[in-house]
């Protein structure tokens, strides 16, 4: 989970942050069962009637309701499937209350219970032979198997406080938001109250060529309305789409809160699950088998659930219901429930009718839940090859999605002829919700400073449609290091409300200690209509730039500025540093299908410090130099999945591979260079997943650099001087500790998901995580660029400071390994770094903990 769904948690959230007051409390406690069978039932809707106020019983069937209300004189129980019950009942006090529900849409024969403690084997298990037999026929009624497959989608999303009851009035949070409970509604899967702060509603075509194989989807309507509309609309909707998505149960894995799930029909099923026949049953005039499964380890990333299918040959899936084990090592998620429905043509094709999920959240004990429900359903499917000509220039587009111009401003009569699932009525009224929220000053501020933490930028007019400037970064406001001192800086950046194609960005910075003035302005023509921000996806622009600032040779980072405050903190010194002034034409070209390039033509100007001088072996001094360099780049990230910022792009995801190569050349005396450059960057990029065992993320890079330059144009390995966690630097490394002409990393760390932890007694309880990071470097210094060859080379410029450039071997690696503990608290990630090679070096660590803040699922 990103930092921005972190915080958009800690907004919600601020409904409920005061204590209750006392009032007399009625505790209700109970099994739930099947009245034939008398096994528990999990997940049943319990309920107090003529209230609000209910509950889902657990994996045992078991439910408690503490209630300080005292309008009610009876409890219930429903669920689809069973008839609904009724029992009365007298405010006050403890109640234990048994509810045995009665089936009611089929009827249940060849009963088969599961015992409640046996010895599972899966040899000569009936159960396993019946679902290694289905695994073996799950494709073969995927309606992919035909040429062309088109179908119509409706999706809705809505997002609510959970358990918003009638006690909330009296908490004092509440004075002046009675009005809020005009607003609350009963979710109609769960039976509790909800508060509804956040709808979204798509009508899309989906269309599917076989061959060549292809993926379509145009979108003709898009409704969204709630408090997550402050952060960048295309950046939530696309983690939405990742979080909450769309699942295939005929797959091994099942990609759900940005991790990976055993299928419950997935080849490693028999050895992840364990199954149980169970009732025969009617489904839609079909006779149908109950198939049970629940993984063997339940704090593993697995589901409790049942298959219905058809007893006959073709072993067909006609239901599908199931939720996360109550013990599951997933944060914040304290319920997770998923049901699917299938029919299927006369040729035996599956078609998927409805798709239903419902999370319920909680950031920690004690804080209000929050209720999620994904609706998608489905209809008008069709196997012809579609015959009209704009239908067929969908396979012809870069875009997998394709959005109509009007898709956002489609009159209410398209929703009501293209709903396939109702509106209720207080689903409706978010925006007159938040109309009322935003007029009480405390909603109005807090919500505010909330934006500003989440997008870095504070806007200039109230209403964002009408902001021409923003100001930010914030995180840059002040920060600090050894040059400079004290850094304040001020910057900001036109937006598409000015112009939708021409944008400035800039800043101002000013050292404490150098003294010194810097800046940075760029000047963006994007060929793109924008509808906010330059970076917006996709980018195609030609910009010029000029920047004077401080150069830290050997720290770069790459998701955050170099003055970010939250760096200032420092394991050492970072004076390695020099002033570097980039005047920058640039042309930039992203395709949809993944594939970007972009060429660059750079002008510098690099002044010496006293830190790093510029000296040649022969005693000549350069108190500037200047060259000129031309830069040819290309990348492919095919299905990368990012989540936009107004300056930044953070990957929600790698899960595919990302390529990049690049090209930098300068001849001497070019616009007049005083030095020539030729170097050549490839990197290679990808996560890797074990199902529910973990995962890796991997990052390799080769750089080399063909021609004789000083050090400062060769490749300088990235030095972490903060005490956190950098993707694609190096913990304990010194800056310049080597500069190298030849170079090849890797970076890869190992999030083990508690694969071991979450088997021992007590510590499963923590759920904290294994992680394990292991990274290096292989490198070379030519003689050709070796300063310390004094006769071979009188002209190169020596290394700054004494013997503090070490020459690398060819054979031996710098390397660094760590292991840590992962998901402490939820939220932290402690590891301990230890230096592998090169310890015999002057004044270098050795070993430190190093920290990140994270959040995910």
């Amino acid at each position: 989970m990103s930092k921005y769904t972190t915080i958009f948690f800690i907004l919600l959230s601020f409904f409920c942050l005061t204590s209750k007051v006392g009032a007399q409390t009625t505790t209700i406690t109970g099994v739930v069962t099947d009245s034939i069978t008398e096994a528990p039932l999990s997940f049943i809707s319990v309920f107090l009637g003529g209230t609000t106020t209910g509950v889902m019983t657990d994996d045992n069937g078991r439910y408690t309701i503490r209630t300080s209300n005292t309008n009610f004189s009876e409890i219930g129980a429903s669920s689809l499937g069973y008839r609904e019950k009724r029992i009365p009942i007298k405010p006050g006090g403890t109640h234990v209350i048994n509810i045995a529900l009665r089936p009611s849409d089929y009827i249940l024969k060849d009963v088969n219970i599961r015992p409640k403690k046996e010895k599972y084997s899966r040899k000569n298990n009936p159960a396993v032979e019946f679902v290694k037999k289905l695994i073996e026929r799950r494709d073969e009624n995927n309606p992919e198997n035909h040429d062309f497959y088109s179908y119509e989608q409706y999706d809705k999303m809505t997002m609510a406080l959970n358990d918003f009851s009638e006690e909330q009035r009296e908490r004092r949070v509440f004075k002046k938001f009675q009005f809020l409970f005009d607003f609350v509604d009963t979710s109609e899967v769960t039976g509790k109250p909800i508060l509804t702060v956040s709808i979204r509603e798509k009508v899309s075509k989906n269309y599917y060529r076989k061959d060549p194989k292809s993926h379509r989807q145009k979108v003709e309507g898009v409704y969204a309305e709630g408090v997550d509309q402050m952060f960048s609309r295309e950046g939530i909707a696309a983690f939405y789409n990742e979080v909450f998505k769309e699942i295939d149960i005929f797959q091994n894995n099942i990609t759900l809160m940005l991790t990976r799930f055993v299928s419950p029909l997935s080849t490693l099923g028999p050895a992840f699950y364990k199954y149980y026949l169970g009732d025969t049953l009617m489904l839609d005039g079909e006779k149908c088998l109950k198939l049970s499964f629940v993984p063997f380890n339940s704090e593993s990333a697995g589901f409790v659930g049942n298959l219905y299918v058809t007893l006959d040959s073709t072993y067909f899936v006609k239901k599908l219901d199931m939720a996360v084990p109550k013990d599951i090592n997933l944060n914040f998620v304290e319920d997770l429930i998923i049901s699917q429905e299938f029919t299927r043509t006369s040729d035996g094709t599956r078609i998927k009718m409805k798709d239903d999920m419902v999370v319920e959240f909680q950031m920690m004990p004690g804080t209000p839940k929050l209720y999620t429900r994904r609706l998608a359903m489905y209809r008008k499917h069709s196997f012809e090859e579609p015959v009209e000509k704009e239908i067929q220039s969908l396979f012809d587009q870069e875009k997998r999605v394709v959005v109509d111009e009007m898709a956002e401003v489609m009159p209410s009569s398209f929703w009501e002829d293209n709903r396939q699932a109702e509106l209720k009525k207080k689903e409706g009224m978010v925006s007159q919700l938040l109309e009322r929220l935003r007029a009480i000053p405390v909603y109005y501020w807090l919500e505010k400073i909330i934006k500003i933490l989440i997008t870095g930028y504070v806007e200039t007019n109230e209403d964002k449609d009408l902001s021409k400037f923003d100001f930010g970064p914030m995180n840059t406001t002040i920060s600090g290091n050894s040059v400079e001192g004290a850094r304040l800086r001020v910057g900001g950046f036109t937006t598409a409300n000015l112009n939708k194609h021409w944008f400035w960005k800039g800043y101002v910075a000013y050292g404490f200690r150098d003294h010194r003035v810097k800046y940075s302005s760029r000047v963006e023509y994007s060929f793109n209509e924008k509808s906010y921000s330059p970076a917006e996806y996709p980018i195609h622009s030609l910009a010029l730039t000029h920047t004077y600032d401080i150069n830290q040779l050997g720290q770069q980072y790459q998701y955050t500025n170099k003055d970010n405050v939250f760096l200032a903190l420092k394991r050492m010194s970072d004076t390695k540093t020099s002033y570097l002034q980039n005047t920058e034409l640039s042309y930039q070209r992203e395709h949809d299908f993944g594939l970007s390039y972009g060429a660059n033509l750079r002008y510098k100007i690099e002044e010496s410090t006293r830190w790093v001088p510029f000296i040649e072996n022969n005693g000549k001094k350069h108190k500037y130099y200047n060259w000129a360099e031309t830069e040819l780049h290309i990348r492919y990230a095919p299905n990368e999945k990012f989540y936009q910022t107004k300056g930044m792009r953070y990957p929600i995801n790698r899960d595919a591979p990302i390529f990049f190569l690049s090209h930098t050349f300068s001849p001497k005396d070019f616009l007049g260079s005083s030095y020539m450059i030729n170097r050549t960057d490839f990197c290679f990029s990808k996560d890797f997943w074990f199902s529910a065992f973990g995962h890796i993320e991997s990052e390799f890079q080769f750089s080399h650099v063909w021609n004789q330059a000083p050090f400062t144009m060769l490749i300088l390995p990235n030095a972490n001087l903060s005490y956190t966690i950098q993707e694609g630097s190096y913990s304990l490394l010194s800056p310049m500790e080597f500069v190298l002409d030849s170079y090849a990393s890797w970076d890869i760390t190992y999030f083990a998901n508690g694969i071991l932890f979450n088997r021992i007694p007590g510590v499963k309880l923590l759920r904290i995580r294994e992680v394990v990071s292991f990274k290096g470097f292989f490198g070379n210094l030519s003689d050709k660029n070796n300063p310390y060859l004094t006769n071979l080379n009188p002209d190169l410029w020596r290394f700054p400071g004494e013997n503090v450039v070490h020459e690398m071997n060819p054979r031996r690696p710098y390397m660094e390994l760590g292991v840590g503990l992962d998901n402490i608290f939820k939220i932290l990630r402690i590891e301990y770094v230890w230096r592998l090679t090169y310890r015999e070096h002057k004044d270098v660590a050795k070993g430190g903990v190093r920290i990140a803040l994270h959040f995910s699922f």
